[in-house]
């Protein structure tokens, strides 16, 4: 599972989320390595199984009223209840304003403390999303990754084999760039990654020949994009390397990254093929396939019915 700092996430969501850093500024340093964002109301009465650590801690009207009925020793109580385990931020939501021992216990502790006047459903279901993306397990793979008719495609090969002058037709013909040569792969959910460029290598291209192209330049900021989620990998190989297949009987491919499956299929790549095209196409096929259309098998299924009509027209008749 991969992390991130509190500061990071102030820095990402201040704007989004309106939020204030009132008190534990010592505490930015502080990891978050869950999506989760939880509303401790039964941990500030004692049930300490509800305080998660390094989680987000929002306190939201309920919670507020609650620390507001108590007297002076029970509200110290409540406090300790809630900074028992190593928590990596509070939020108080609905504009509501932090009693000045939730501040005093912030800075003691070393942990973050956030005012927001959004409401606070609203707060965690923008904060979990974020979660969600940022501390995502990731495999970072070589390639390129391209966002062809609307599909997430990563494209593999060999080293020379023309992984990057593939993707420069292919963003000629409109289709756009998302990375090139390494792609972060995050698993934004069980059965699904997504792939995103690393910030320096954002809108550039490496083509033999021509070197390092910036291609938010060239096509316009229309030719790039800086994540998407991932669809299908096609896997260029040369043919001469290949082992002749049985054109009719060619079984469905698929490769696993971080135990997500995804559907594979492999290009011969020789002299005279418009791989541009052939990969248009491969796209297009996937589309069929997800509606349960399979151009083989309609084929193979006419074929045997043609077979069968044959042999009905041909078998002698009995005397």
């Amino acid at each position: 599972m991969a992390e991130i700092s509190v500061t990071q996430l102030y820095k990402d969501m201040r704007r989004k989320l309106k939020l204030k850093w009132v008190a534990g500024l010592a505490g930015g340093d502080n990891p978050l390595t869950s999506e989760t964002v939880t509303k401790p109301s039964l941990a500030l009465v004692g049930h300490l199984n509800f305080v998660h650590p390094n989680r987000v801690q929002v306190l939201g009207c309920a919670e507020m009223d609650y620390l507001r009925s108590l007297k002076a020793r029970e509200l110290f109580q409540a406090i300790k209840n809630l900074f028992s385990a190593d928590l990596a931020a509070i939020i108080v939501a609905n504009g509501e304003e932090a009693p000045k021992e939730l501040v005093a216990a912030s800075d003691e502790f070393g942990t973050p403390l956030f005012t927001s006047p959004l409401r606070s459903p609203g707060l965690m279901d923008v904060l979990s999303h974020y979660l969600a993306q940022a501390v995502a397990i990731s495999e970072s793979l070589h390639g390129v990754f391209m966002e062809v008719q609307g599909f997430g495609l990563m494209i593999k090969g060999t080293a020379a084999i023309g992984k990057s002058e593939l993707a420069l037709e292919l963003i000629s013909r409109g289709h756009r760039l998302v990375a090139d040569d390494i792609v972060d792969f995050y698993r934004i959910a069980p059965d699904r990654l997504e792939g995103r460029c690393p910030p320096l290598l954002q809108d550039f291209l490496e083509v033999r020949g021509l070197g390092v192209l910036n291609i938010r330049a060239l096509f316009g900021d229309n030719a790039v994009k800086p994540t998407k989620p991932l669809d299908l990998i096609v896997q260029l190989e040369m043919a001469d390397t290949m082992v002749p297949l049985d054109r009719l009987n060619i079984k469905s491919q698929h490769e696993k990254i971080l135990d997500v499956k995804i559907p594979k299929v492999v290009i011969p790549v020789a002299a005279g093929r418009n791989i541009a095209v052939l990969v248009e196409v491969a796209v297009r096929n996937h589309m069929l396939l997800l509606r349960g259309i399979n151009g083989t098998k309609q084929f193979l299924q006419r074929q045997h019915r043609e077979m069968a009509r044959t042999s009905r027209k041909t078998k002698p008749q009995a005397e």
